[in-house]
């Protein structure tokens, strides 16, 4: 049996039991998921059994005399423990008597091969035997009548004023657990099995677009809470998958334990290294006949993530997300490294935490999931979030339930807000309205006094205007981009500034959140920009407004959709490649003059062939005179295709006919080719 397994049973946290151990010198425990041995089993159940729950008496005044009812009694100033005649020595009691623990009488009793529980008897001569070691003697009692002391007078207690910060107010606090990995490794399909919802199902593409939080109660009296952070796993979303890290207390790595490390899984463990937090990895996928977990562990271990059934510290749990095989275990080992984090909070200080996502919502306006790390967060309490403020209108849970409040690591949506704040950002209560009011105000007058001051417009000179385009000959496609939240806005910008190439530039003109409306349109017509909209719509009257001003507007659900046809954008605003192939000659042997319909040149084919589709290129001594189209290519009297070398035709172009003998026709075809970013 496992540390934390026995912990479960016994109710008590995984690291009261190693403490145990080690005060019982039961032997070496290295953690929560060492092996305990049947002996150390014994001991512990012994040392943890549920009469120990029970208050410890205390100990009787050096001038008492032995109750009659109590068996065992004790003088403190003598060190003598008396014990009625006839009477049973009970461990719990006797330990008691002597301001002891109860385990230390059993450890005791253990070394002289005595295995007796907290509420078992023992022989006199045992006792006496056992309370010498600390001083005290075992007598009998004699038979003394003595009255019973008149109960002490209850003392008068002023009334103290409870501080809020008081040590007492600290409790623990549930874990809060981030999911991170390479893209379809299955992260929000186990989250799924936990909530036993089905949020995949729902993703556009099948991937995670936002970080979702959600809070999982593991039984029936809330004992064991787990908050959990879903983030995605497309490399475009790396900022969202590191500010993810950074607002966890434990980063799990879910890694497909058939495809193994990919490089995303690489870079979430960097992020989860990065940002200090504990590391625990879920094998998935072990339902597949494929699965090796061994080859995965063999690749953290080259990361420098050593197993802990290799004799590292980092817990590996297989589970499958379709199943839900090793779920239970998975989540008992978040729990047993929960306990031994040691997380707490105060949940009577003012509420403050981080903001996970942040959207502009259709009849609710600006929305921000909070993740509260101290304090408790109520309705009606004003808060400041960022660069913008505002007071609670509604709070509501990850099954769309509104609540009144929300405590330490529970993470819920916040209606009222001024504006939509920067995702990761911290909120914090305030005092009042006002307050929160002037401080969002003049965060929002710093911001624009920096971005005035690095965006100071340069003055045009006439060199500038007679050089304008005259640089690189670059050309740039202008985007302005709508995204529903601060989270996607900040991977979109991520993931198009990673698009570099050395002919085309791009550049975001306006980067906002919210539907796409009529000013967007007009901004792009001006700008000559296109309008990409991600998870966006499109108010009324846009249509038309895009229509009038010749704007392209286009919508997204998928993030690498977007990408794919930004980059066909900027490669369509490249001058296509010229590539001229030259298929053969003919040389002018004699004229044929047609009247109206102009002259004929009777050929004969040097080299190559001649084509009808071709277009030719007329020289005389190395001069070309003419280039255009063939207008009819003959052989005998038949029209032809084509006509290869060592054979004669007639061959008419339009618009000339100014030939003489001797002269060479060239035909080549001309071929566009796109170019590459």
């Amino acid at each position: 049996m496992r540390v934390f397994e026995l912990a479960k049973e016994l109710q008590r946290p995984t690291k009261d039991l190693l403490e145990k151990i080690q005060a019982l010198n039961a032997g070496e425990v290295r953690n929560h998921m060492s092996v305990l041995t049947p002996e150390q089993v014994t001991v512990l159940r012994v040392a943890f059994a549920p009469a120990q729950q029970a208050p410890a008496a205390e100990p009787a005044p050096a001038t008492a005399a032995p109750a009659t009812a109590a068996p065992v009694t004790a003088s403190a100033d003598t060190k003598v423990v008396t014990v009625k005649p006839g009477a049973p020595i009970i461990v719990r009691e006797l330990a008691e008597h002597m301001g002891l623990k109860p385990n230390l009488l059993i450890a005791e009793l253990m070394k002289m091969n005595i295995f007796a529980s907290i509420n078992q008897k023992i022989e006199l001569k045992v006792a006496q035997q056992i309370a010498q070691k600390w001083g005290w003697t075992v007598e009998l009692e004699k038979k003394v009548e003595v009255k019973p002391p008149p109960p002490p007078p209850k003392p008068k207690v002023k009334p103290v004023e409870e501080k809020v910060d008081a040590p007492e107010n600290v409790v623990t606090r549930p874990p809060v657990v981030v999911f991170m990995g390479h893209v379809d490794h299955g992260k929000t399909s186990l989250l799924d099995k936990i909530r036993n919802s089905r949020v995949a199902a729902g993703e556009d593409g099948g991937i995670t677009q936002h970080i979702g939080a959600y809070t999982v109660t593991l039984d029936d009296k809330k004992k064991h809470r787990i908050t959990f952070l879903d983030t995605p796993g497309h490399e475009a979303f790396t900022a969202m998958r590191a500010r993810g890290a950074n607002l966890t207390d434990i980063a799990v790595i879910v890694i497909d334990g058939v495809d193994g490390v990919m490089p995303q899984t690489r870079e979430a463990i960097q992020h989860a290294q990065a940002a200090k937090v504990a590391i625990m990895v879920a094998l998935n996928k072990k339902d597949l006949r494929a699965f090796n977990a061994d080859r995965v562990k063999q690749q953290l271990q080259g990361l420098g993530l050593t197993p802990e059934d290799w004799g590292g510290d980092v817990i590996c749990c297989p589970v499958s997300a379709l199943t839900g095989d090793g779920i239970p275990d998975f989540l008992d080992n978040i729990i047993a490294l929960a306990e031994i984090l040691e997380l707490k909070a105060n949940p009577r200080l003012p509420a403050r935490g981080f903001i996970v996502e942040a959207r502009m919502e259709t009849g609710m306006g600006p929305t921000a999931t909070l993740l509260i790390r101290e304090g408790t967060l109520k309705v009606g309490d004003t808060i400041l979030c960022g660069m913008h403020w505002g007071r609670v209108k509604a709070l509501i849970n990850d099954r769309g339930e509104r609540v009144k409040q929300a405590g330490p690591s529970e993470a819920v949506k916040c209606l009222g807000l001024s504006g939509v704040p920067d995702a990761g950002a911290e909120f914090v209560k305030m005092a009042d309205e006002k307050t929160a009011r002037a401080e969002a105000e003049a965060r929002q007058f710093a911001k624009r006094e920096e971005a005035l001051a690095g965006m100071a417009p340069k003055r045009m000179t006439l060199d500038d205007l007679l050089q304008g385009g005259a640089g690189t000959g670059k050309k740039t496609l202008s985007i302005v981009l709508k995204v529903d939240t601060q989270g996607s806005l900040e991977a979109l910008q991520y993931a198009i500034g990673n698009i570099k190439s050395e002919k085309v530039d791009h550049q975001i003109i306006l980067a906002g959140i919210g539907n796409i409306n009529v000013n967007d349109v007009l901004l792009a017509s001006a700008s000559k920009a296109i309008i990409l909209g991600f998870h966006v719509s499109k108010e009324s009257d846009v249509s038309a407004a895009a229509k009038r001003e010749g704007v392209e507007i286009r919508l997204y659900s998928i993030i690498y959709e977007l990408l794919d046809d930004l980059k066909d954008l900027m490669q369509g605003l490249l001058e296509p490649i010229v590539r001229e192939t030259v298929l053969g000659h003919a040389q002018v042997k004699q004229l044929f003059d047609l009247g109206k319909k102009g002259k004929v040149a009777g050929c004969i084919v040097t080299d190559g062939r001649v084509t009808a589709r071709g277009r030719a290129r007329v020289k005389r001594r190395g001069d070309v005179l003419y280039e255009g189209a063939v207008s009819t290519l003959r052989r005998f009297q038949n029209e032809a295709a084509e006509v290869r070398e060592g054979q004669e035709c007639g061959m008419r172009l339009d618009h000339f006919g100014d030939f003489e003998p001797g002269d060479i026709i060239e035909i080549y075809e001309v071929e566009k080719i796109a170019q590459q970013l």
